[in-house]
């Protein structure tokens, strides 16, 4: 066997169902704030020290609609709610219970079969104005 053959076969090779390779979200232990892009293109910055509490429920959407994203987040901030919808969201939760999750931001429907977090839609609500 080759040399080269060698140094291919031991390099991992990156796929869309690799956590770094999830254009849906990203983790980086060292940042303050969480950075929603919203589905209208807006980018919010929400610091971590203004996190209230999220929760992760079911879509309540799936009785009327079955093909509707199975699951929502909700994560409350002082200034902001975002509400996210997907499939695989527990790493999501994971991720905010450590203040590690860097961005959220949706993605095409055609990558939720291989990516194990995949979220559909982000939205924001400002919940005051701003002073």
């Amino acid at each position: 066997m080759k040399s080269s053959q060698l140094n291919n076969e031991s390099q991992p090779t990156a796929s869309a169902s690799s956590p770094r390779d999830n254009p849906c979200l990203e983790r980086d232990s060292t940042i303050a704030a969480l950075e929603a892009i919203a589905d209208d293109g807006i980018s919010y910055l929400l610091p971590y020290a203004q996190f209230m509490y999220a929760e992760k429920i079911p879509n309540p959407v799936l009785e009327k609609e079955p093909d509707a994203p199975p699951e929502k987040v909700l994560i409350h901030f002082a200034c902001a709610d975002v509400v996210i919808l997907g499939s695989g969201l527990k790493r999501l939760t994971q991720e905010i219970q450590k203040y590690e999750l860097k961005f959220v931001k949706s993605a095409n429907w055609r990558f939720a079969a291989t990516l194990k977090t995949h979220i559909a839609a982000v939205t924001v609500t400002l919940t005051k104005e701003k002073v």
